[in-house]
């Protein structure tokens, strides 16, 4: 006879950092989130999510980018930049992958099921960037063109041809294939 699936010490022991969200507000989180960023469960339930973002500009980009494509599909996924909230670690941001399911389409924000992946082993930040250049970085990351950047930040693609040339700069890159490869190993 198979034991019973106990749906809560799954969420709690799986091996990524797991959200259910309502209104961009995290109601509760799984151990492994916990670790992630520094902090009990305590401490970020009922908060915003807000508090995982380097920035504020960051978590409203973000959230507005992430509506039309919630609303059409219900899910979505990115590679971004997150940040520590506690411990020792306070403050330190690092590549995370987040994907997320909107429980209903309509109101993609109303409730949601995230998972968060450290990819700061693989990836590290090396370099001090601002907040676009971040969003940038991870669309180049991603294989967009400056035009496909453009579209999914809705700035020009002039613009976004003036953050690549500023990252390949910080990482000492000759090519965006060199600054790519550069991003991928931090």
């Amino acid at each position: 006879m198979a034991s019973e699936i106990n749906y809560q010490t799954a969420f709690d022991l799986a091996p990524v950092g797991l959200v259910l969200s309502r209104n961009r507000n995290i109601v509760d989180c799984n151990q492994h989130l916990c670790e992630m960023f520094g902090a009990t469960r305590e401490e970020l339930c009922g908060q915003s999510f807000l508090v995982l973002y380097p920035s504020v500009d960051e978590y409203e980009r973000i959230g507005v980018r992430m509506l039309p494509i919630l609303n059409t599909c219900g899910l979505y996924s990115d590679d971004r930049i997150m940040k520590r909230v506690g411990g020792n670690l306070k403050d330190d941001i690092f590549w995370c992958h987040v994907t997320g399911r909107a429980l209903n389409r309509k109101l993609p924000h109303e409730s949601g099921i995230w998972t968060f992946e450290d990819l700061s082993a693989r990836r590290p930040v090396t370099a001090d960037l601002t907040p676009r250049e971040r969003e940038v970085a991870a669309h180049l990351m991603g294989g967009l063109t400056s035009k496909e950047i453009g579209r999914a930040l809705i700035i020009s693609h002039r613009t976004v041809e003036i953050y690549r040339a500023r990252l390949m700069r910080k990482y000492r890159a000759s090519t965006t294939a060199d600054l790519v490869s550069k991003l991928m190993a931090g």
